[in-house]
């Protein structure tokens, strides 16, 4: 199964948001999340969504995120 490039950067955002550790990078070519969690759907759909093509970030156990991304993860 094929997952696209929108359900991937909506699992990093889900991540960022929520502060869970790892490594996350997003381009228009690819994206990598190393760590993190995928988004959890039930009771409703998660709506956070990145609003740059390019980023990176490094969430850090204790809270600590470090990234380029300024943005909101409003929808």
């Amino acid at each position: 199964m094929k997952i696209s490039r929108q359900e991937k950067l909506r699992a990093i955002t889900y991540s960022m948001d929520l502060l869970i550790p790892g490594f996350y990078f997003w381009c228009p070519w690819f994206t990598v999340r190393l760590g993190g969690a995928t988004p959890d759907d039930n009771p409703y759909k998660y709506p956070g969504k990145i609003h740059d093509s390019t980023g990176i970030a490094l969430v850090l156990p204790g809270y600590r995120i470090f990234t380029t991304y300024q943005g909101s993860y409003d929808a």
